[in-house]
């Protein structure tokens, strides 16, 4: 198959299947389908600032268009539907030596960005009552396995995720994920955690809201031979006066290692060992427009932090670094303001600054390092641009003792969805 024909394979499979059910009488399947088409423009430029570093830049511009479709269910006890996602990356501009930026993929060989790259996934669905098993491309938000959505296309993974709401505040999880595809990828790899690879990923657990205001959540993770983990964490809104409001969002992980202990990270000085603790969290006070954030974070014990992907959930999951490596103690402080109170809806300002220290790695012991970013986004609120948004970020990070390559890198991202039915 050429690559012009996966392109349009992805972008044309949802709408088929789409078209398909149409044509059937299965009244509430059709009904409660729906589907869109998004549109992103993105251009990065990563400069190297450390002496040295085997890259001066990194520069491209793609556009990537993604197509979903979500089916409803059919009529009766037992219920059974269909999603669709096609997803294709186009390359604007890039070059050999401006490559590796996460929009586009490389050859493993010429090293050259590829012009596209595509991916349709397909999830069978089916719901009894209150619970949906799906059974396909997978693209989870939990804080044992989440799917990654900064660059050019959104990440996926493959398996089978049950959620059940059964309980009123109660939402239950129980998958198992064998492979993923990641953001600038058109293949489905092997689940797998520094280089080394898993069979799967299983996973339980879920959330249970006490109040409208406070929910807690318990999930238990498993990558064989790798790691296993346990999360809990701890959300709460206050609301303490008019206008203002207090959010707490408390995280903590216990990741030991599992099975045949085979995975050994040759960048830690411990043999790269998995047996830490991760605390992680944030208060977060709105104020009317404002909103002040204030973050701290410990991991202790031996080796990195261990996580699939991309996304690890920490507060400082941020622009460019996520502040994993073992024994980082960082804090974060943050502000966001919204321009609607000065009667410019749709525009909105953040910034962040995170600091970190005692960092261990197999050359630095107690090394630091730091990230500061700027986001202004505006999202046009009415006429025939409505729905269309344009964000630049700006992310500058220094890492001290050589621990990372320093890197200065803006954004620009264009974005729109339309909604087709």
């Amino acid at each position: 198959m050429t690559k012009s024909s996966r392109t349009a394979l992805a972008l044309a499979g949802p709408l088929c299947i789409a078209s398909t059910f149409s044509s059937s009488a299965l009244a509430d399947l059709i009904g409660d389908s729906k589907a869109s088409l998004e549109a992103r423009n993105m251009y990065l430029s990563r400069d190297f600032r450390q002496h040295g570093a085997p890259q001066a830049k990194a520069e491209e511009w793609a556009q990537g268009f993604t197509l979903r479709f979500e089916s409803g269910f059919t009529e009766g006890t037992v219920g059974v539907g269909l999603d669709a996602i096609g997803q294709v990356g186009l390359k604007l501009d890039s070059s050999r030596d401006r490559r590796n930026t996460g929009l586009l993929p490389f050859g493993a060989d010429s090293l050259e960005p590829e012009d596209d790259y595509s991916e349709l996934g397909l999830t069978a669905k089916l719901r009894v009552s209150k619970s949906v098993l799906k059974v396909g491309t997978l693209q989870p938000q939990l804080p044992v396995a989440a799917y990654n959505d900064v660059r050019l296309l959104s990440s996926t993974y493959s398996g089978g995720l049950l959620t059940s709401q059964e309980i009123d505040g109660l939402t239950l999880n129980l998958g198992r994920l064998d492979k993923i595809n990641l953001r600038d990828s058109s293949s489905n790899d092997e689940m797998n955690y520094g280089g080394v690879a898993s069979a799967h990923l299983d996973l339980a657990g879920g959330s249970y809201a006490l109040t409208p205001n406070l929910s807690l959540s318990y999930y238990y993770a498993e990558m064989e031979d790798i790691y296993r983990q346990h999360f809990v964490g701890l959300v709460h809104n206050a609301t303490l006066g008019e206008g203002v409001t207090l959010k707490t969002d408390l995280r903590f992980f216990d990741t030991g290692e599992h099975g045949d202990q085979r995975f050994r990270n040759p960048n830690r000085v411990d043999d790269g060992r998995i047996d830490n603790r991760f605390f992680n969290g944030m208060l977060t006070l709105g104020v009317g427009a404002h909103k002040f954030g204030l973050g701290y974070q410990r991991l202790s014990g031996d080796g990195d932090f261990a996580y699939p992907g991309l996304d690890p959930y920490s507060i400082n999951l941020v622009t460019f670094n996520v502040f994993t490596k073992a024994e980082t103690d960082a804090w974060q402080v943050r502000y966001d303001y919204d321009f609607a109170s000065l009667g410019i809806p749709g525009l909105s300002f953040m910034t962040r600054y995170v600091s970190a220290k005692d960092i261990n790695t197999a050359s630095v012991e107690n090394g630091r390092e730091w990230e500061r970013d700027t986001d202004l986004v505006y999202v046009f609120q009415s006429g025939m641009l409505k729905g269309f948004n344009v964000r630049l970020r700006n992310a500058t990070f220094r890492s001290g003792d050589g621990l990372t390559t320093d890197v200065d890198e803006n954004r620009i991202i264009l974005g729109y969805t339309l909604p087709l039915f």
